[in-house]
């Protein structure tokens, strides 16, 4: 397996065969803040034409897609929120995929809408999503796609903030970045995270440069 020196010098290997998406099961939450990590699974299966099932032993929806020989698992866990961990460790552990391996995709409140942030490895900050699969599995060093959502301000309106419904340029600032950030698959998959998270990061497409002119020139583009 390729790898890639990450940070302070660790050998992290390359290819993320397992991308999961958060949220709560339910009508009631299904267009909430918090199920962010759904909506971008949700996406991944279209476009991939896969169709996410149950899977009472991973506790979740799932699917698994052949991408260049490689088995890779989309998840979303039906435990709720808090217990997302027991659904992400158990397809884990049985198909022996290693936390490095992984890519979870979820809301954030430090990132505004219409924006997104690829991290690997760091604490879970308070998410409770995040949490539980630190406990399961034992570390906090696996890939992270942060959604941004926004914050409301005011940290004792965070719980009644997520489990809201965003106003309708927020839903569609997530949407805009959701779509974005699919380009990104391809290269995660290959194990090209310099490359996915350039796409991730990159809120709009470059402006091309003008051509460069010489000093004196009347107008005609330098030859390159």
């Amino acid at each position: 397996m390729r790898a890639f020196c990450f940070g302070g010098g660790e050998i992290i290997p390359l290819m993320i065969k397992l991308f999961v998406g958060l949220g709560n099961p339910g009508p009631e939450y299904e267009a909430t803040r918090h199920n962010a990590g759904f909506w971008w699974i949700d996406a991944l299966a279209r476009d991939w034409k896969l169709n996410l099932a149950p899977e009472r032993s991973y506790h979740g929806l799932a699917a698994r897609a052949n991408i260049n020989g490689q088995s890779v698992w989309l998840l979303e866990p039906q435990t709720f929120m808090n217990l997302s961990g027991k659904s992400v460790g158990a397809l884990a552990r049985f198909f022996k995929i290693a936390p490095e391996e992984i890519l979870v995709v979820h809301d954030e409140l430090d990132v505004v809408p219409g924006q997104a942030k690829l991290k690997f490895g760091g604490s879970h900050a308070g998410h409770n999503g995040l949490r539980d699969i630190h406990a399961q599995l034992g570390t906090g060093d696996y890939w992270r796609l942060r959604l941004g959502i926004g914050h409301p301000g005011v940290k004792s309106e965070v719980i009644n903030w997520v489990l809201k419904k965003p106003l309708k340029e927020q839903r569609e600032a997530i949407e805009d970045a959701i779509a974005r950030t699919l380009h990104a698959a391809p290269a995660l998959v290959a194990g090209e995270m310099e490359k996915a998270t350039l796409i991730i990061h990159t809120s709009k497409p470059p402006r091309p440069k003008p051509p460069r002119r010489e000093p004196g020139d009347g107008g005609t583009p330098a030859a390159p």
